[in-house]
C-alpha cells in the first residue's frame, strides 16, 4: 500500500496543532489553581490516668509533739526571773519563770489581816451568843436580847466566810506569780524576757511533753473530702535522706483556720526515726484510693447541644464521644461515664476539629 505523500500544507497544519497544544499547556499551568496539601493540625492533649500517682496527694508538714502546752501567767506583772532556756528538759512542777509579786503580796497581807480580824470577831460573837443563850434559859434576859446576840453571831460568821474566801483568792494570786511546768518535757518556745510586763493569759513558754511525736499538716477545704480518720499515710523527711515511715491520720480539726482557710490534720507515725527532731520538715503522702470517676479539665468539654462531649484521639484521628458529668472540682469536671483510663483527650482548639480528622499530638504527649 502506498503511503500518502506529505506536502507543505500538511506540515503547516501539524505545526499549528502543536502550537495550539503548547499554548493550552502553558495556559493551564499559568491560570489553574495549584493543589495545596492541607497541613495536619497539632493538638494539645492529655492522657487520662497517665501518672501512677493520680490517686496520691501530698502535703508539707512539720514534726510536733503529740501534747504541747502554751503556758501563761494567770496574773499580770513584770517578769523578774527566767529559769529555763530553749531546749531545756524540765520536770513536772518545776518553776520556769516568775513575775514581781510585790503588788500581789500586799493584797495577800491585807487579806490575811482581814481573815484574822474576822476570826476574832467570830469567836467573840459566838461566845456572847453562847452565854446569853444560857441566861435566856434561866430567865435572866428576854428573848429580844438573845435575838440581838444571835444576829451578831450570824453576821460575824458571814464576815468570816467572806474573809476566808478573799484570803484564798489572794493566796492563789500569789502562787500565780510563778509559772510552773504542768508536765515533764522540753522547752520549745520562750516568748518573754526579764523586765517585760505581761498581761494575764499571754503565752510565755511552750513545753512539749516527753513521748510521742506526730506530723502536723494543713489541708485545703476543697480537699477535705479526700481524707478521713485512720487513713494510712507515708511520711518522708527533708533532712533524712532515704527515710520513710508509715503512719495514719489521728485527728482532723472540725473548723478551718480563719486566716488560711485550711484544716489542721495530725498524722501519727508508727515509729518515729531517732534522728527526727521537733520542727523538722516532713512530707505526708495520703492514698486517696482508686476512684471509678475520672477528672478532666473543663476546657476539654465540647458541647453544641445538651450533651457534653469530648474529643478523643484514636490512631491519630479524632473521635467525638459523649460523656456524663457528675460534678465539678475547681477547674476540673468529674466524668462518671464515657471515658476510660488511657484515653487521649484534646484540651485545646476543640472548635477547629472535625470527626475522623487526622491530627498530630503535641510534642511530648503520649500516643
Amino acid at each position: 500500500m502506498k503511503l500518502p505523500t506529505l506536502n507543505r500544507n500538511h506540515f503547516i497544519i501539524l505545526g499549528v496543532l502543536l502550537f495550539l497544544l503548547f499554548v493550552w499547556r502553558v495556559g493551564t499551568a499559568l491560570f489553574s489553581s495549584p493543589e495545596i496539601a492541607k497541613p495536619i493540625p497539632i493538638v494539645r492533649t492529655i492522657t487520662i490516668g497517665a501518672s501512677s500517682n493520680d490517686h496520691m496527694s501530698s502535703y508539707p508538714g512539720e514534726i510536733r509533739g503529740k501534747y504541747e502546752s502554751n503556758l501563761a501567767f494567770q496574773t499580770s506583772g513584770k517578769i523578774i526571773n527566767r529559769y529555763v532556756n530553749l531546749g531545756d528538759n524540765v520536770n513536772k512542777g518545776q518553776v520556769l519563770m516568775e513575775i514581781d509579786p510585790i503588788d500581789v503580796s500586799q493584797a495577800y497581807e491585807g487579806a490575811s489581816a482581814a481573815l484574822a480580824s474576822a476570826e476574832a470577831n467570830y469567836k467573840l460573837a459566838k461566845d456572847n451568843y453562847g452565854r446569853f443563850s444560857k441566861l435566856y434559859e434561866s430567865g435572866a434576859v428576854s428573848q429580844m436580847v438573845l435575838e440581838q446576840y444571835k444576829v451578831q453571831f450570824e453576821a460575824a460568821d458571814a464576815t468570816l466566810r467572806q474573809a476566808r474566801a478573799q484570803y484564798n483568792s489572794s493566796s492563789n494570786q500569789l502562787s500565780y506569780t510563778k509559772l510552773v511546768a504542768n508536765f515533764s518535757g522540753s522547752i520549745a518556745a520562750i516568748n518573754g524576757e526579764i523586765g517585760q510586763v505581761v498581761a494575764a493569759g499571754t503565752p510565755m513558754i511552750t513545753i512539749v511533753e516527753d513521748g510521742q511525736r506526730e506530723i502536723k499538716i494543713h489541708v485545703p477545704e476543697n480537699q477535705l473530702d479526700k481524707i478521713s480518720l485512720g487513713q494510712k499515710a507515708t511520711v518522708t523527711f527533708w533532712a533524712l535522706k532515704d527515710v520513710s515511715v508509715a503512719g495514719h491520720i489521728a485527728e482532723i480539726a472540725p473548723m478551718a483556720d480563719p486566716a488560711t482557710r485550711t484544716y489542721t490534720v495530725k498524722v501519727t507515725v508508727d515509729q518515729m526515726p531517732a534522728d527526727a527532731k521537733l520542727g523538722m520538715t516532713a512530707k505526708v503522702f495520703l492514698d486517696n484510693g482508686v476512684s471509678t470517676n475520672i477528672q478532666i479539665p473543663t476546657n476539654a468539654i465540647y458541647q453544641t447541644d445538651n450533651t457534653p462531649k469530648v474529643w478523643v484521639v484514636k490512631d491519630n484521628k479524632t473521635v467525638l464521644l459523649p460523656v456524663t458529668i457528675s460534678g465539678y472540682a475547681g477547674n476540673n469536671v468529674t466524668i462518671s461515664n464515657g471515658l476510660n483510663n488511657g484515653d487521649i483527650i484534646v484540651i485545646g482548639g476543640l472548635n477547629k476539629l472535625s470527626e475522623n480528622q487526622e491530627v498530630k499530638l503535641e510534642e511530648g504527649a503520649s500516643k
